[in-house]
Order: structure tokens, then C-alpha cells, then sequence
């Protein structure tokens, strides 16, 4: 994937995902960035929950599903490692 591709996937995952969490988003930046890590995370463990060919591939449907449930997973790594911090709601 391009560059702009991965930009594109992490700002619509780490979007929705902190709209899923409840808070109030991590800013342009912070959304693109928790996504980008949860589309590795939801790439890494897609094949090995879902098993076959599931990964993250590009602008689709399974792609963005498996990078919104990685950026899921890391805010809420990011929250339990830092407790103090509260959602923006």
C-alpha cells in the first residue's frame, strides 16, 4: 500500500475507533497514528483469529473492519496503561 493509503485507513480507523471508545479523538495526528498501529495490530491478528487470507490489503470493507478493531485494542492498551487520563466526552 501506499503512503497516502495508510494515511487515509488510519485516519478512518483511529477515527472511528475513538468514537467507538467513547472519547473525544486524539486529534488529526493522534487519530491517523492510532490507526496506522491498529491496522498492523488488526493485521497481525486477523489471520491468526479469523484464519485464511484475512489482512489488511488496501481501501476495503475487511481492511478498515480489521484496522478499527487493532485501534480498539490499542486504546484501550493506551488507557489502561495510563490510568489518570479520562475520555473526552
Amino acid at each position: 500500500m501506499t503512503i497516502l493509503v495508510w494515511l487515509i485507513l488510519g485516519l478512518i480507523a483511529g477515527w472511528v475507533a475513538s468514537r467507538l471508545m467513547g472519547s473525544g479523538g486524539y486529534g488529526l495526528i493522534g487519530d491517523i497514528v492510532i490507526g496506522i498501529i491498529g491496522a498492523v495490530l488488526g493485521g497481525w491478528l486477523g489471520p491468526m483469529l479469523l484464519g485464511g487470507d484475512v489482512d489488511v490489503t488496501g481501501l476495503n470493507f475487511t481492511s478498515i473492519a480489521l484496522s478499527i478493531g487493532g485501534a480498539v485494542i490499542v486504546i484501550a492498551v493506551v488507557r489502561a496503561l495510563a490510568p489518570g487520563r479520562r475520555s473526552g466526552v
